[in-house]
């Protein structure tokens, strides 16, 4: 299995919901940007909303540091219009919801569930320059946490504005970093 960390997001051209309207978006949309690329297994299901509506109640910090959320499911883009206008807590989402039916973009993350069509919980953050500094992937029965993820990301956007430091575990921003050295590793 290729590592993801650090690898070129894919080239994709998909098509998505997004404020009340259809759109594509493309890999070219992403660029110069932060982007987080949530994967789950399928509109109309039981943890699926929690956690879309988790992102959503977060959406406004997220883009208050730069990040554009997409959330992508093997659903077409008419399906999560149908869960959206069917759904009071899907119509809390105003980040795009892309259409992955052919199973694209699930396969090149590496989330897709062949058997199922459908796919894992996964969690991705691309940098400005196109790279993947953070892939999680997991379980479907086990549901994600937005406040988690923001501190993910407020950590890696901190790694990549100065240049040297660490973030610790638990690290939150306004705390202390660390510049690893040779003495540092000897103590760990």
């Amino acid at each position: 299995m290729e590592p993801i960390i650090n690898s070129k997001l894919p080239e994709f051209k998909v098509q998505a919901f997004h404020n009340g309207s259809f759109k594509t978006v493309t890999n070219e949309d992403v660029k110069g940007k932060w982007a987080i690329f949530f994967f789950y297994p399928a509109d109309f299901t039981f943890v699926c909303p929690t956690e879309l509506v988790d992102m959503a109640e977060k959406y406004d910090q997220f883009q208050s540091m730069g990040v554009e959320v997409y959330s992508v499911s093997t659903d077409s883009h008419f399906v999560h219009k149908a869960w959206h206008d069917a759904s009071e807590s899907i119509r809390k989402i105003k980040y795009p919801m892309l259409a992955d039916p052919t199973g694209v973009l699930c396969r090149a993350f590496g989330v897709m569930i062949e058997e199922e069509g459908v796919a894992y919980r996964g969690t991705f953050l691309v940098n400005p320059e196109g790279q993947i500094k953070l892939a999680e992937i997991q379980d479907n029965n086990i549901g994600r946490n937005a406040e988690e993820l923001l501190r993910k990301v407020e950590a890696a956007q901190f790694v990549a504005t100065h240049d040297g430091e660490v973030c610790p575990a638990k690290w939150r921003k306004g705390a202390a970093t660390l510049k690893p050295s040779i003495d540092l590793v000897g103590k760990l």
